[in-house]
């Protein structure tokens, strides 16, 4: 199993949370996951005369990937269900005049400025600043191929989310300029906040010794990640459910990238484990 060849090897620090190894996988599906996953990636490394590390990590987000597409398309097919049936009124629609009669002047305003972070600038712009910050905090290159992965491939669900449902907007009556013209669903903005928030959540936890530095670096970035959403529901740039879908379809992707990269460092600690024994 994964498990036994880390435990000859220490881990580093940039491989564990306080004193919790990440390539210890502690319940039975996890050790069921990551020993399939290890198995596979050692098997396709050797024929391919490639790390076994960065094998598990494509194979790992790759899986991560499809899956997250057919969950975008089940819920495409879900929220066609929901509109054929008028049930989308109960729940969208109220929630969005309540966010009208809530707006001033003044909110607005800063709600249009927050949510420009999460936009086609602010967003990269974040991603790459953190992850570059990261990477020299650690003195690695595992930051900036992590959040590439996640950035692109949270672009390419977005992308194809919209082409699936094209699902249209809250009336521009209804809505804050400056108004957006692609689809509705899901929500951009909060998928990719969710991807790139949550994954600097990661790997500020991965980073911090402190306990209480790791629950700050996930409450803070926690609550930006659900005042995003909530920004393009106030502003009436989407309706709820655009944004419950992008945090949904958000935490899957980031879970599978971080999977990806826990099952790397279970391969990189055996083969340091190997080279030691031998």
């Amino acid at each position: 199993m994964p498990s036994a060849h880390s435990q000859r090897t220490p881990p580093r620090e940039d491989e564990q949370v306080g004193t919790r190894d990440l390539a210890q996988w502690r319940s039975a599906a996890g050790r069921l996951v990551a020993g399939w996953l290890v198995h596979i990636a050692e098997v396709i490394g050797r024929a391919a005369r490639w790390s076994a590390a960065n094998v598990a990590l494509v194979l790992t987000v790759g899986i991560g990937l499809a899956l997250a597409w057919g969950f975008t398309g089940l819920s495409a097919e879900v929220y066609e269900d929901v509109v054929d049936k008028d049930g989308i009124a109960m729940i969208d629609q109220p929630v969005l005049d309540a966010a009208v009669r809530a707006r001033t002047p003044l909110t607005a305003q800063l709600a249009t400025d927050f949510t420009d972070l999460g936009g086609k600038v602010g967003m990269p712009v974040i991603a790459v600043v953190v992850a570059v910050a990261i990477a020299l905090a650690w003195r690695r290159w595992t930051p900036l191929i992590l959040m590439a992965i996640a950035s692109v491939g949270s672009l390419l669900i977005t992308v194809s989310g919209k082409e699936l449902t094209g699902r249209a907007r809250p009336p521009q009556a209804l809505a804050v300029p400056p108004y957006e013209t692609s689809a509705s669903f899901p929500s951009g903005h909060t998928l990719n906040a969710t991807v790139v928030l949550g994954l600097t959540a990661y790997l500020l936890v991965v980073w911090a010794r402190r306990k209480r530095w790791r629950v700050l670096a996930v409450v803070t970035l926690g609550i930006l990640i659900v005042a995003m959403g909530l920004s393009r529901v106030f502003l009436g740039h989407h309706w709820l459910t655009d944004v419950v879908a992008g945090w949904a379809i958000g935490l899957g992707w980031l879970a599978s990238v971080i999977t990806g990269h826990r099952v790397m460092i279970t391969l990189d600690r055996r083969r340091r484990s190997r080279s030691t024994a031998a």
